[in-house]
C-alpha cells in the first residue's frame, strides 16, 4: 500500500464536537496525516473540546488533555488558524457560539466544516462562503471513495496503537460505531483482516 501522498489543498475545519470523543479524534488526525486533505482548527476550538471533556470526565487532568492538543498541533503542521477573530462579529448563525468555527473556516480557506451539528451551520448561509458541512461519517465516506487504502491504513494504525489492552477487531469496530460512523464501519468490516 502506497502511503505517501502529496499534500492536498482540500481543506477542512474540525469542529470541537468531532474532536471531543477520543476515538473519533484519533481517527480524524490519523486520516489528516495521510496528506489527502488539510485539517485545521483553532485555539478556540481546542478550548471548546477540552472544556467539554473536563466537564464530562472530571477525573481527567487538564495538563494531560492540553498535551494531547499540543500533540495534535505537532502531528498536523500548519493546522492552527489565526487571525479569524475580526470576522466573528460579522457572521450570523443560529448559535452565536459557533461563529468562531465559521470564521476559522473562512480565514483558513476551508471547503468543509466537519461537524455533528449540521443544523447549526445553515447551508443557505454557508453557500455564500463556498463552505459546506459534513457529518464525520459522510466526510470519511468521501475519503473512502477517493482513497480506500489510506482509510484502512489509518484504522489499522489506530487499532495497533491501542495496546493497553489490545483491542480485538470487532471491539474496535464497535468503538467506531459508537462514534456515529455506520458507513465507515460497514466499509472497514470488509477489510477486517487488514486492520
Amino acid at each position: 500500500m502506497d502511503t505517501k501522498m502529496a499534500a492536498s489543498n482540500f481543506t477542512v475545519i474540525y469542529d470541537a464536537c468531532v474532536l471531543f470523543p477520543t476515538p473519533l479524534r484519533d481517527l480524524l488526525i490519523r486520516l489528516a496525516q495521510k496528506g489527502i486533505f488539510r485539517a485545521r482548527w483553532t485555539q478556540d476550538i481546542h478550548h471548546e473540546w477540552i472544556e467539554n471533556l473536563l466537564i464530562k470526565r472530571e477525573n481527567l487532568q487538564r495538563k494531560r488533555i492540553e498535551k494531547t492538543a499540543a500533540l495534535m498541533d505537532k502531528a498536523i503542521p500548519d493546522s492552527l488558524v489565526y487571525g479569524y477573530e475580526p470576522l466573528i462579529k460579522r457572521l450570523s448563525l443560529p448559535d452565536k457560539n459557533d461563529r468562531h468555527v465559521l470564521a476559522a473556516a473562512i480565514k483558513g480557506q476551508a471547503e468543509v466544516i466537519v461537524t455533528f451539528n449540521l443544523k447549526d451551520f445553515p447551508k443557505d448561509y454557508l453557500i455564500e462562503f463556498d463552505i459546506w458541512t459534513q457529518h464525520p461519517d459522510e466526510f470519511i465516506s468521501h475519503l473512502i471513495d477517493l482513497h480506500p487504502q489510506l482509510v484502512i491504513l489509518a484504522a489499522k494504525e489506530q487499532r495497533q496503537a491501542l495496546k493497553k489492552p489490545t483491542i480485538e477487531i470487532d471491539d474496535f469496530l464497535a468503538i467506531l460505531l459508537r462514534q456515529q460512523l455506520p458507513r465507515t464501519v460497514t466499509f472497514l468490516k470488509q477489510y477486517k483482516d487488514l486492520i
